[in-house]
């Protein structure tokens, strides 16, 4: 028998599948690879891993909030604009609520809003940017002044208005307005991208190969631009926590709802800080604080996926 028989094939790429081939049995999905590498990539980045570990602890305090919170967010049995004491930690609100199980569950709303959100938000700036960017001429022209415009407008009265007069106050509602109000710079960002990409030598092979304009568009042009769009989900991410906690804070929200922002809304309403509940406002702002610079941490990893001068040893 030969030696050179025995040596397994080399892996090899198997073209549409997506797939890395290892030996005759042995197949990796290649988007399941470079996942693995993305996930590596940003952990190993210092200010990511940070990121990421605060955001684990919103996450987990908020999936098990009814075993962390010692009491029910909307009770109103205890003492009114109590200290801070073994009993409740944060003290409690002018209607006697636990002020520490109302930030305990004010994270869902929070990360509801600002995942859900920014997802959102990054969807329609990804579909106008790739649009605008690879059909040069009136599309290009129709969607960059639609970009233009949205950027020019103010976002936080806009959203003020549209909130105040979108019928129904409901954290969906606030998951809409934020969602129409920060893609505009996402979009404007890939569009550029996109434009650039299209002149590229394996796009226009792609073209004269027959390929169909959504596959050429989704499948090479945006797999280019993966740090673009993560960078722009995280941006949209910590303008929607932000946008949520302003819109609540203002009355705009539903009243009814536990959430950060709401609990600095009554915190405002009561006068809190004249009474002396200043944990009753810093409690809540801390945690708006914290979830927002964890998104931005972990955007300084996502940043090291397209730059490799950004990865860090």
């Amino acid at each position: 028998m030969s030696i050179l028989s025995t040596v397994p094939p080399p892996a090899e790429p198997s073209g549409l599948g997506g797939q890395i081939r290892l030996g005759p049995h042995r197949r990796v999905p290649g988007p399941l690879l470079f996942l693995g590498r993305a996930v590596r990539t940003i952990w190993s980045n210092h200010k990511a891993r940070i990121g990421l570990v605060i955001l684990a602890g919103f996450v987990v305090v908020s999936v098990f909030a009814p075993l962390i919170a010692p009491h029910s967010p909307t009770a109103t049995t205890f003492t009114p604009y109590s200290n801070p004491d073994a009993t409740n930690w944060f003290g409690t609100t002018g209607n006697g609520q636990d002020v520490f199980s109302q930030v305990v569950y004010g994270g869902r709303v929070s990360l509801l809003v600002g995942l859900t959100a920014g997802l959102g938000a990054t969807l329609v700036a990804v579909t106008l940017g790739l649009i605008a960017g690879y059909r040069p001429g009136l599309v290009d022209e129709v969607l960059s002044f639609v970009t233009n415009l949205a950027l020019v407008i103010p976002g936080l009265p806009l959203m003020i208005i549209l909130a105040a007069y979108i019928p129904g106050r409901s954290v969906w509602t606030i998951v809409l307005v934020v969602a129409l109000t920060s893609w505009a710079t996402g979009a404007r960002v890939i569009r550029s991208q996109a434009s650039t990409l299209r002149a590229r030598e394996f796009v226009t092979a792609a073209v004269f190969s027959g390929e169909r304009l959504f596959r050429v568009v989704f499948r090479e042009i945006l797999p280019n631009m993966t740090s673009l769009v993560a960078g722009s989900f995280f941006g949209a991410a910590t303008a929607a926590v932000m946008a949520e906690a302003s819109l609540e804070f203002l009355g705009l929200g539903n009243p009814n709802t536990v959430s950060w922002g709401t609990i600095l809304y009554y915190a405002q309403q009561q006068n809190a800080l004249l009474t002396g509940q200043w944990v009753l406002v810093f409690a809540p702002g801390l945690a708006i604080a914290l979830l927002a610079v964890s998104f931005t941490l972990i955007n300084f990893g996502v940043d090291a996926l397209s730059n490799p001068r950004l990865r860090e040893k």
